[in-house]
C-alpha cells in the first residue's frame, strides 16, 4: 500500500472520528438534562444563601424540565462542599453553588485541597447581597462620621461580632480597620449570626456587618441603627441607608456575592443550556421582585455570562488575597 493511501485512510478515519463526536454532542446537547440536577450548597437550611439557590432552582426547574435538587451541605466552612463538586464527574448533573466566603476567602485563609480557578467550570454570577455595618441603637452616633469618631476615642471598649477567624464578617472589619486607621476589639461567635444579631440588640457587642435581609426588621424597629450600606448603589429595599461613598468612608464595597459552577471539563454546551436556564430564571419579573425585596442586586445581562463569572471571581481572588496578606489572618 502506497504512502498516499495511508495517508488517504487516516484521514478518512479521522473525519469520521470527528464526525462521530460531532453527532454525540449535538444528542448530548438536545437530552441534556434527562434527569435531575443536584445543586451543593454549603450551607444548612434557611437564611438568603439558601433561599437564593432554592428561588433560581424553581424557576430553572421550569425551564429545564427537569428537578433542581438543593442538597445542603455545611460543615468545614464550605469546604466539604465545594470540594465534592470539583472531584464529581463534568457531566452538567452536579453543581457548586457559593459565595466570596466559600470560593474566594476558603482558598485564601486556609490550604484546600482544590483549585476553584482549575477544578471548576463558570456557569454564571448570580446576584449579590451587600452588607451594611449597623450598631446597636444605644451607641452614641447618628451616622457613619459620628461612629468613626466614637470608634476613635473609645478604641478598648467597642467590639464587632464576627463569625471567627477568617469568617466574612471578620475579614470586612479588618477591611474597614484598614481604611479607616481604626482599631477595635473582635468577638467571634461559632453559632452564626443568630447569636451576633441577638448580642448586638442587647448591647453584649456594639456593630456588625450584616446582610440587609438579617438587619433591616431591627432596623425599622428601631433596636438597631444602620450607618451605611457597603455598595456604590444605595438598596432598593432601604433607599433612605446612604453609601459608604456618601457617609465617609469611599471605596469599602463588600458584598456577598453567588455564582453557579460545574466540575471543571463540562461541555460547552451543557453550560450553555445551564447558562440559559439561569439568564431566563433572573428576567422573570415575579423572581426578581422577590430577590428586590430580600436586597439582592441582580448584575445587568451582560454580566450574567461565564466569562464574567470567570473575571469577577479571579478579580475577587486577587483582591481579598492582598488584604488577608497584609493583616496575617488565619484560621486557627
Amino acid at each position: 500500500m502506497s504512502a498516499a493511501s495511508v495517508r488517504m485512510k487516516v484521514l478518512t478515519f479521522i473525519a469520521l472520528l470527528a464526525a462521530a463526536f460531532g453527532c454525540a454532542s449535538e444528542a448530548r446537547s438536545q437530552t441534556y438534562p434527562s434527569r435531575a440536577i443536584t445543586v451543593v450548597v454549603p450551607y444548612g437550611p434557611g437564611g438568603p444563601a439558601d433561599l437564593l439557590a432554592r428561588l433560581m432552582g424553581e424557576r430553572m426547574r421550569t425551564i429545564l424540565g427537569q428537578p433542581i435538587v438543593v442538597e445542603n451541605t455545611a460543615g468545614a466552612a464550605g469546604t466539604l462542599s465545594v470540594g465534592r463538586v470539583a472531584r464529581a464527574a463534568p457531566d452538567g448533573y452536579t453543581l457548586s453553588y457559593g459565595n466570596w466566603g466559600t470560593h474566594v476567602l476558603n482558598g485564601v485563609i486556609q490550604k484546600v485541597s482544590y483549585d476553584v480557578l482549575t477544578y471548576l467550570e463558570p456557569i454564571i454570577l448570580l446576584p449579590d447581597n451587600p452588607y451594611i455595618l449597623v450598631t446597636n441603637s444605644n451607641v452614641p452616633a447618628q451616622n457613619l462620621k459620628e461612629l468613626l469618631a466614637w470608634l476613635k476615642a473609645n478604641p478598648d471598649k467597642v467590639s464587632q461580632g464576627t463569625g471567627g477567624v477568617g469568617s466574612g464578617s471578620h475579614v470586612i472589619g479588618i477591611y474597614f480597620q484598614s481604611i479607616t486607621g481604626l482599631r477595635y476589639q473582635f468577638v467571634p461567635y461559632r453559632q452564626g449570626t443568630a447569636a451576633q444579631t441577638q448580642d448586638l440588640l442587647s448591647g453584649q457587642i456594639d456593630m456588625m456587618f450584616d446582610q440587609p435581609v438579617n438587619a433591616l426588621p431591627h432596623v425599622r424597629s428601631g433596636r438597631l441603627r444602620a450607618h451605611a450600606v457597603l455598595a456604590k448603589m444605595r438598596l432598593a429595599m432601604a433607599p433612605d441607608i446612604p453609601t459608604v461613598d456618601e457617609a465617609g468612608v469611599p471605596g469599602l464595597y463588600v458584598s456577598t456575592w453567588y455564582g453557579l459552577w460545574a466540575p471543571k471539563g463540562a461541555p460547552k454546551d451543557i453550560v450553555g443550556k445551564l447558562n440559559a436556564a439561569a439568564v431566563e430564571a433572573l428576567a422573570d419579573p415575579a423572581l426578581r421582585q422577590r430577590l428586590a425585596d430580600m436586597g439582592f442586586d441582580i448584575p445587568p445581562r451582560e454580566r450574567q455570562t461565564p466569562a464574567a463569572l470567570a473575571a469577577h471571581h479571579r478579580a475577587e481572588i486577587e483582591k481579598w488575597s492582598a488584604i488577608i496578606k497584609t493583616a496575617n489572618i488565619k484560621t486557627e
